[in-house]
C-alpha cells in the first residue's frame, strides 16, 4: 500500500504554487480539483515530484506521437510489440 500518492508533474510553477500557500493569491482563476489536491499534499496524503517533459508516460494515452516517441515511452512502460513475436 502507497503511504503517499505520487504526482509527477514537468511544470515547476505548478509545483510551487502546490508546496508555497503565499503564491496562491496570485493566481486568478481558482478551481475546486486545485484546492483538492492543495488539502490532499497539505495533510500528506501525496507528494508532488518534478519529472521532464520528454519522461512524462502520460503523454503515451493522451497524444498523437511521432513513432520513435511512442516506441521509447511504451517501452518505458513495460508493453512489449506483439509485431516482433509475430513476424
Amino acid at each position: 500500500m502507497l503511504s503517499k500518492i505520487p504526482l509527477l508533474c514537468d511544470n515547476t510553477s505548478v509545483i510551487n504554487l502546490t508546496k508555497n500557500p503565499i503564491m496562491h493569491y496570485r493566481t486568478k482563476h481558482i478551481e475546486i480539483r486545485r484546492h483538492f489536491l492543495r488539502e490532499l499534499f497539505a495533510n500528506g496524503n501525496c507528494e508532488i515530484k518534478f519529472i521532464r517533459t520528454e519522461l512524462q508516460l502520460v503523454d503515451l494515452i493522451t497524444k498523437l506521437l511521432a513513432k520513435e516517441r511512442f516506441n521509447f515511452l511504451r517501452n518505458e512502460l513495460g508493453i512489449i510489440s506483439l509485431n516482433s513475436y509475430l513476424q
